[in-house]
């Protein structure tokens, strides 16, 4: 139904995610973050949101990406429904994806990211997906969005697209969280709406808010 990156950027720290499906918000119920724990997207047929926040949990305390799916999905006795991957903030990924979701179904590894995703037009969606974040060179975000318009090209979910949404998570600015809930062109208005965001105005105050590395910033 849904699928996704998650992904490092090693020049900046930042961490971040971002996910399109051919049902509603998918931001809400896929995208989890925490600048002292990592990245999650929990999906699937039957997608727990626990999951994602779980697993967070589980990195934060010090396990890896690994180990903290392994413990979030062996204890639930429905995860042949579910799909989660997870990325540490070292840049460390796994995934978890249950028998029981609608294939295509799947993950990809790579260097400092994760792409999984489930009722897909083919497995090439994911591939498509690390080719199209890794040839990018734009704006770590945008590199995120990139992933996601290569997903849809190479096939998208079988059903076509209704949602999408962006979650970037930096020490040094104001989250990047934008989403859209439902539409007939999802991935073209985030792409709208990220322009929006990181431009004007409303881009000069959000550099102004506290962040983790200045959590007493105050307006100029």
């Amino acid at each position: 139904m849904t699928f996704s990156i998650l992904a490092r950027d090693p020049e900046t720290g930042q961490i971040g995610g971002a996910a399109a499906t051919g049902s509603l918000c998918v931001g809400g119920w896929v995208l989890r973050g925490d600048l002292r724990a990592g990245m999650s997207a929990s999906q699937g047929a039957s997608p727990s949101t626990l999951w994602g926040e779980d697993v967070l949990a589980q990195m934060a305390a010090g396990q890896s990406a690994a180990a903290a799916v392994d413990a979030v999905t062996g204890r639930d006795a429905g995860r042949a429904q579910r799909q989660l991957s997870a990325l540490s903030l070292d840049g460390q990924a796994a995934a978890f994806t249950g028998t029981g979701n609608v294939p295509a179904m799947g993950s990809r590894r790579f260097d400092g990211g994760i792409v999984a995703g489930n009722m897909l037009s083919g497995e090439g969606v994911l591939d498509a997906m690390v080719s199209g974040f890794g040839s990018s060179q734009a704006t770590f975000a945008r590199r995120l969005l990139d992933a996601l318009f290569a997903g849809h090209a190479a096939g998208s979910d079988s059903r076509g697209l209704q949602s999408a949404a962006l979650l970037v998570l930096s020490p040094d600015h104001a989250p990047l969280t934008l989403r859209i809930d439902y539409s007939e062109t999802p991935l073209e208005d985030l792409e709208r709406l990220y322009r929006r965001a990181t431009e004007g105005e409303y881009h000069d105050w959000s550099l102004q808010v506290p962040t983790l590395n200045d959590p007493e910033r105050t307006l100029d």
